[in-house]
């Protein structure tokens, strides 16, 4: 059996010590490269490959420098230091630039911890909403090919199908999960994380040129969780803050079908008039 194709974008090749060789995948394309959640998730794969590895993530920051082309790049994952329960990681992502030189395109940092059982709750309930089987398949509008990868169903805040300039929030709620089944992994939810389009399209009912500058993931469940999910739906929420001077924030909540919190994101996305 072929590996799923998520498995298949975010593979990677050992080439030395803390350092990997991968290559974009065309299931993945955005209009400017590929999907921000699927780079996101190959170099968290990084680390998760790493034979020093202490733990599971905490938080994941990527930091979008340039757009990456079509091809092959490098990736070096490198921890900077580790304590008892702690471990934090350097990744970068390099790819050969017009003169042949090797050019950084994104940078992040990665917490790792020994998570340890303590007392723990939910402050943030998942909202009342209507089951997935309650709410219609979208169809996203979107000539991107990343968009087929992932199977949504909104319930409120669905990118607008007229652009007319009525928008008035910035909120969407939506069921989502894997178009083709796959078990929910740490890898996996860090790229459901940016499937959220952006918040000024809604805010707006406007399009606009936009791209994430820097997002990151702060992950709340851990592998045995995921498991639980296992290719079950997930919920998720996303809204802005503020719109201002040629950037936004967007925060991103996503909720197991239990109600379980998963993981909490936030993200600066550059836009231009």
């Amino acid at each position: 059996m072929s590996a799923h194709v998520f498995d298949q974008a975010i593979a990677l090749t050992a080439t030395g010590d803390g350092l990997y060789a991968g290559a974009t995948s065309p299931a993945y394309a955005n209009m400017v490269g590929p999907f921000g959640g699927i780079t996101a998730a190959t170099m968290l794969n990084a680390v998760m490959l790493h034979p020093s590895l202490l733990g599971e993530p905490l938080s994941l920051t990527v930091n979008y420098c340039a757009a990456l082309a079509d091809g092959a790049f490098e990736v070096s994952a490198q921890p900077v230091r580790t304590n008892r329960s702690t471990q934090h990681w350097v990744v970068l992502v390099t790819q050969a630039g017009a003169s042949g030189e090797a050019e950084t395109v994104a940078t992040a940092t990665v917490v790792t911890a020994a998570r340890r059982e303590t007392w723990s709750v939910d402050d943030e309930p998942m909202p009342a909403v209507r089951r997935p089987d309650e709410v219609k398949p979208y169809t996203v509008p979107s000539p991107v090919e990343w968009i087929r990868r992932y199977e949504m169903r909104p319930i409120e805040g669905a990118i607008p199908r007229t652009w007319d300039g009525t928008g008035s929030d910035s909120r969407s709620r939506l069921w989502m999960r894997e178009a083709v089944p796959r078990a929910l992994d740490l890898c996996g939810l860090a790229a459901l994380a940016d499937v959220f389009f952006p918040r000024i399209w809604l805010r707006r009912a406007t399009y606009v040129p936009a791209g994430t500058v820097s997002m990151t993931v702060y992950f709340h469940a851990g592998s045995a969780q995921l498991a639980e999910v296992g290719h079950g739906w997930v919920l998720g929420q996303a809204r802005a803050q503020a719109f201002r001077n040629g950037f936004f924030d967007q925060t991103a909540l996503l909720w197991s079908e239990a109600g379980h919190l998963l993981c909490s994101s936030h993200q600066v996305v550059y836009y231009k008039e």
